[in-house]
């Protein structure tokens, strides 16, 4: 058969620029999916995907034109329907066979040649029969079509275009097509031979256009499939592939930063760089400039205003500052550049200016000139207002402060706090939201406030993503912990809780903010006593939701140490005691990883297994032993092993050594192991029957301080 490499492509307008890397490998999966599928591509078929502003194409190689034949086993039916007592074919089994095109001419014969097996508690007729493999025209076709309805657009638009089989031959017919953009081209080539498929009211062919203003010819022809890369950027003056095109702009951002000199570097934005690689067919970079006063402005400003209005890619000197220069991505390549950049800087100039003013008019009031305006913005209709919210932040901040700092923590936390939210009324906030907090901080220092002070109302939103920075100092922690669990049990109170993938208020990652303060803090406070600090700032404002609240607290905490590395079994062990103390986990998950490497690990844990299953079928169970009514040797001795080896557990347990606790259990496994198979625990008399429960339920909650060992057990 037949085997060429296979070029599919289809040209439309400018299609979503955030979106084009998701659509093109999208594309190309699936087509080689459906192409795999039905057995005209080989599972191990290369697949490249391109992708540019105004295209979306796949090549794939070693392509059948057409597929193998199968041999099919086919159901036909229950051998009671299809055959009557005498053995004979009925008139059922005679009309499926002819509709499946057997010979029915010798009936006894097609019954002759059918398999009787069983199918389930029946035994059933099944048809030998051969399928025709796929044609690449037929293949391709319904591949395209899967591609095409599984991409994953967002919406959709809708278009006319102009088709044949009108009324008359003066007026044309016109179809509607649905698509993300209006399609204008399709390529379906089989090494040097146009596959004749549809899509989108489109017949395929081999010619395609380049760039919209450099292409050398008006329509570019594809001669062979393999040479579509180097054809489109040769004659039509474009990159198609995405990556190639990205990494282009990686090498000539450097370059022409090095070019400027003075150790000045592009900023690193990886989301900006698939922006601007979507927005582009072939990159050209230019540097430009702005005028030094904007400088005076917070450069988080500019910078802002830059990526995210121009998606330009500002400079920064050798120190993280940021230089007057900055770095365009052109979709155009002139020999006298200077017009283009002559209008990137007028076009950026404005932006600039209305940062300086916002700055310079921001800056006439006062953070504290602002609080009393929070009581007119609404924060949640059923939780108030900002000015509401501040005050609840405020006290649970001054009594978190309290516990981890004393009067002076307290006092700053609940003057950072007050402030923290107040840049929200600013204009500079208004106009660029992502800035929130960060400006806070830079009016903060224009009025004079203590630089712990400053740092707190910036960093209070800290960390807002994953991987982020944690509050410098300890005011911002403080601030911050009270800002998220505020969210947190105002929310869970009101029943806003996130589901599947939706969760508008960020409470996810409001969880994992405050599990990584408490534990790379090192912070000495019980999440109970966190929850109930939250919940007493809202009065009847809410129902109390803390234990859902903490569940999904431990939840989160359970993915993330999954997510470091640590093993399910060893994370449920511990997290199955719910720790209120966050700040341990990472040293009781420590305790248990080396507890699991010890001999006796794997017999304790069973054991520990074993005892909960006897405790929890015996009910309340008293932890207590009376020395008299142990009469077997072996429960004596494992009394005698407990009070020998408990309490230096228990020492090295309150001194927060957990693996040398667990390490000191070791020991008693021979005891136990002893205990089990010398002493009937359920005696018929029911004091000794107790006071054998008593001494394992005394053993259990010993075993069972640092983590829940019977989870390790296999």
């Amino acid at each position: 058969m037949t085997q060429q490499n296979l070029l599919v492509e289809l040209f439309v307008e400018e299609l979503p620029p955030r979106a084009l890397n998701k659509l093109g490998q999208a594309f190309s999966s699936v087509l080689a999916e459906q192409l795999r599928a039905q057995g005209l591509a080989a599972a191990d078929a290369v697949v490249t995907a391109f992708a540019s502003p105004r295209r979306l194409a796949a090549h794939v190689s070693g392509v059948l034109a057409q597929a193998a034949d199968k041999a099919v086993l086919q159901k036909l039916m229950p051998v009671t329907v299809g055959l009557d007592a005498a053995g004979q074919a009925t008139p059922a089994l005679l009309k499926k066979l002819q509709a499946l095109g057997a010979d029915v001419s010798h009936p006894a014969a097609a019954v002759a040649a059918l398999k009787r097996q069983p199918d389930g508690k029946a035994e059933a007729l099944f048809y030998d029969s051969v399928v025709k493999g796929a044609t690449l025209t037929a293949g391709l076709q319904k591949a395209l079509d899967e591609a095409l309805a599984r991409l994953p657009i967002p919406k959709v638009m809708q278009y006319q275009l102009e088709t044949n089989g009108g009324i008359d031959q003066f007026l044309p017919g016109w179809t509607s097509v649905n698509f993300v953009r209006p399609a204008h081209r399709l390529i379906a080539l089989h090494g040097s031979a146009v596959v004749p498929v549809k899509a989108l009211g489109l017949s395929a062919g081999n010619s395609t256009q380049g760039h919209r203003f450099e292409a050398r010819v008006p329509a570019v022809v594809v001669p062979h499939a393999d040479q579509y890369a180097q054809v489109l950027k040769t004659e039509g003056a474009v990159i198609a592939s995405f990556a190639e095109r990205r990494a282009e702009i990686v090498r000539q951002l450097q370059a022409a930063a090095a070019q400027v000199g003075g150790g000045v570097q592009p900023i690193e934005d990886e989301a900006l760089l698939d922006e601007v690689t979507a927005l582009v067919e072939r990159p050209n970079v230019l540097v430009c400039a702005f005028e030094k006063q904007f400088l005076d402005v917070p450069q988080e400003c500019l910078i802002l205003t830059m990526k995210a209005n121009q998606k330009y890619f500002p400079l920064l000197d050798a120190a993280g500052k940021l230089t007057n220069q900055f770095l365009v991505v052109s979709n155009i390549s002139p020999e006298d550049a200077s017009a283009v950049i002559g209008g990137n800087e007028r076009v950026v100039r404005p932006r600039l200016a209305d940062a300086k003013f916002f700055f310079d008019q921001d800056r006439k009031k006062t953070l504290e000139s602002r609080v009393e305006g929070l009581s007119k913005v609404v924060y949640h209709n059923k939780l108030g207002t900002q000015g509401e919210r501040v005050a609840r932040v405020c006290a649970l901040a001054q009594a978190i402060g309290q516990l981890l700092g004393g009067d002076l923590l307290a006092r700053q936390a609940e003057q950072a706090a007050r402030l923290a939210k107040t840049d929200l009324l600013t204009d500079m906030v208004g106009e660029f939201p992502e800035l929130q907090g960060i400006m806070g901080g830079y009016y903060a220092r224009h009025d004079g406030l203590p630089v712990e002070i400053a740092e707190a109302i910036e960093d209070h939103y800290k960390p807002r993503f994953a991987g982020d920075e944690l509050p410098r100092n300890p005011v911002g922690v403080v601030v911050a912990l009270a800002d998220k669990f505020e969210t947190l049990v105002g929310m869970f109170g009101i029943g806003n809780l996130p589901s599947g993938d939706k969760d508008p208020f960020a409470l996810r990652r409001h969880a994992l903010g405050v599990i990584r303060m408490l534990t790379e803090k090192d912070l000495a406070i019980d999440l109970s006593a966190l929850l109930a600090l939250a919940a007493s700032v809202f009065g009847d404002k809410i129902t109390d939701a803390s234990s859902a609240l903490t569940e999904f607290m431990y939840d989160r905490l359970a993915s993330s140490l999954r997510e470091q590395g640590f093993s399910a079994q060893e994370v449920d062990a511990v997290l199955a005691l719910q720790p209120q103390r966050l700040s341990d986990v990472a040293r009781r998950l420590a305790a248990v990883r080396a507890f699991a490497t010890l001999p006796e690990s794997p017999a304790l844990a069973a054991a520990n297994k074993r005892i909960g299953n006897i405790l929890k079928k015996a009910g309340e169970v008293d932890a207590h032993v009376n020395v008299a009514l142990l009469q077997e040797d072996a429960e004596r001795n494992l009394l005698a092993a407990m009070h020998k080896l408990l309490p230096e557990s228990t020492a090295r347990f309150e001194a927060g050594d957990f693996t040398a606790s667990l390490q000191t259990l070791a020991a008693l496994r021979a005891p136990v192991d002893a205990f089990f198979d010398d002493v009937m625990v359920n005696a018929e008399a029911m004091d000794l029957r107790l006071n054998r429960q008593g001494l394992l339920k005394s053993l259990h909650l010993a075993m069972n301080r640092v983590a829940d060992l019977s989870r390790l057990a296999a």
